[in-house]
């Protein structure tokens, strides 16, 4: 394995000039992406000759582009060993939905003049392959013919093992956000794909770290690769793009405090970490209270509406989009001004993680981390392992003046800014889509129950069919649940029935 670092700070060429063919170059233009980034003009002239390539840049640096414009160059050359029949010929593996969302974006983005079958009769197909959504519509897209797909371990191999996806066809295998599918547990399942698919491809592998697994799986399927890294290492671990501000909040403040640090200025996209599903929901129903536009996603919600948070959030429709360490994985949107750590990350990693959604692609941005008392050992670890100098953070509160002057907050501003916004709907799309996760979103209609509860009179069975028993009951029994399900219930009905008519027998005696 050959090793290639560099700095970012030569001038970069056009796509062109790295020898781009001339659809993508326009499909790229139209989009204003004509300069490469670092790790872009790098990595293609070795994946554009065809070369085994692991490409090492942080998260929002462009890899997407590193492996994908190669990808479609090698599958819809003159060259290419085989022809786009609807077979898949290039396989990128995702950890997540939402970065499977985002890569099939982008590379139908890049794709959108290409054209594929034996005389190029059809535009070059990319289909997305992920979990939390119906397997019906993805086996129809496998079945009329695909060449390019993007999917998550899990789907991939259940679509693989019933026969709708065929693996044996493949030039081109791409494992995106390595070390995330490493931390998810995915490792075992990409072997597993690896199984698969023909030992004659070219192979790429992205990641932001290279942790010792990662450097093994790479030394078992890829042949001498060559590693590219976009970046000097410390850059990885500080952002040195991004303002970093640290205060010690407590829990009860927490809210009123950040509903001031929303209003800074010249703030745009801002997103806000929690560790917990239940502290992400009640962070999003509080702020829209108090008039800001904001949106959640975390594992309570189903993938229909966390991915209509999410395009909410990257058409504006919301600017402040709260979510989960677990959640916020693989989400990529490139111009968030704001990070806001709600609660403490867990330890070094997942802060790097956590702030890294701003400062990309060679933006600035502003991370403002809330430790609150009982997390002080946990920020400690952090500060201590990143060099970052602020062990102690400032006691601080939402009228303290240097969060006002620090970060730039007006004096005027206060903890709400006008009426709750109607998009802020996540409460009820949690409760709607809770139990459409996991693949559940059929069109087939709701089974019906087969639930044979026996209701008991007297402490007795009641005779007869289930069905009519039911069908007896008053309105007020059925909605309350009459029956013996609950101990104290007694002899169900008549039990109640004699309560009510206490009153009545006690004025008659009292008479």
């Amino acid at each position: 394995m050959t090793a290639l670092k560099s700095t970012t700070e030569t001038t970069p060429k056009t796509f062109a000039e790295l020898g781009v063919r001339d659809e993508i170059v326009r499909a790229l233009a139209e989009k204003g992406i004509e300069a490469p980034f670092a790790i872009q003009e790098l990595t293609l002239p070795l994946a554009l000759a065809g070369e085994d390539v692991i490409g090492q840049a942080r998260t929002g640096m462009g890899k997407t582009f590193a492996f994908g414009v190669p990808l479609l160059e090698r599958i819809t050359s003159d060259t290419a060993t085989r022809p786009l029949t609807g077979t898949p010929r290039a396989l990128v593996v995702v950890p997540t939905r939402e970065l499977c969302i985002q890569v099939t974006g982008d590379l139908s983005l890049a794709a959108k003049d290409l054209k594929a079958g034996e005389n190029g009769e059809r535009p070059l197909s990319v289909v997305a392959i992920y979990g939390g959504r119906a397997y019906e519509p993805q086996v129809d897209a496998l079945q009329k013919g695909v060449d390019v797909v993007v999917g998550t371990p899990g789907r991939l191999l259940d679509l693989s093992q019933q026969g709708h996806l065929q693996l044996g066809g493949l030039s081109v295998l791409v494992l995106d956000e390595a070390d995330e599918m490493l931390d998810l547990g995915f490792l075992p399942d990409i072997e597993r794909i690896l199984r698969q698919i023909p030992a004659d491809r070219q192979s790429m592998l992205f990641s932001a770290t290279m942790p010792d697994p990662i450097i093994t799986l790479a030394r078992t399927f890829m042949v001498q690769p060559t590693h590219i890294r976009a970046e000097a290492p410390h850059s990885l671990a500080v952002h040195d793009t991004t303002q970093q501000f640290v205060y010690r909040a407590h829990a009860l403040d927490k809210i009123e405090l950040v509903s001031r640090v929303l209003q800074v200025r010249d703030r745009g996209a801002t997103m806000i970490f929690t560790r917990t599903k239940r502290t992400a929901q009640k962070v999003a129903d509080e702020l829209n209270e108090r008039g800001f536009k904001v949106g959640a996603v975390h594992g309570d919600l189903g993938q229909i509406a966390r991915e209509k948070a999410l395009k909410a959030f990257r058409s504006r429709e919301i600017d402040v989009l709260v979510a989960t360490d677990v959640a916020a994985r693989g989400i990529d949107i490139d111009d968030v001004t704001h990070v806001i750590n709600y609660q403490c990350p867990e330890d070094e990693k997942m802060y790097v993680h956590r702030i890294g959604r701003t400062g990309r692609a060679g933006r600035t941005g502003v991370a403002v981390t809330l430790v609150d008392w009982d997390e002080l050992p946990r920020w400690l670890m952090i500060d201590k392992a990143l060099g970052l100098g602020s062990p102690d953070p400032a006691e601080t509160y939402s009228s303290s003046p240097h969060l006002y002057a620090e970060l730039g907050i007006p004096t005027d501003a206060g903890g709400s800014i006008g009426k709750p916004h109607k998009t802020s709907s996540t409460r009820r799309e949690a409760r709607e889509t809770r139990e459409t996760e996991g693949g559940a979103e059929q069109k087939a209609p709701r089974a019906r129950s087969n639930r044979s509860r026996r209701r008991t009179r007297g402490g007795k069975p009641v005779t007869g069919h289930p069905t009519a028993t039911t069908a007896s009951e008053s309105p007020a029994e059925a909605a309350t649940g009459a029956g013996s399900e609950s101990p104290s219930a007694g002899s169900g009905p008549s039990r109640r029935r004699r309560r009510r008519r206490k009153p009545a027998d006690a004025a008659v005696s009292a008479s």
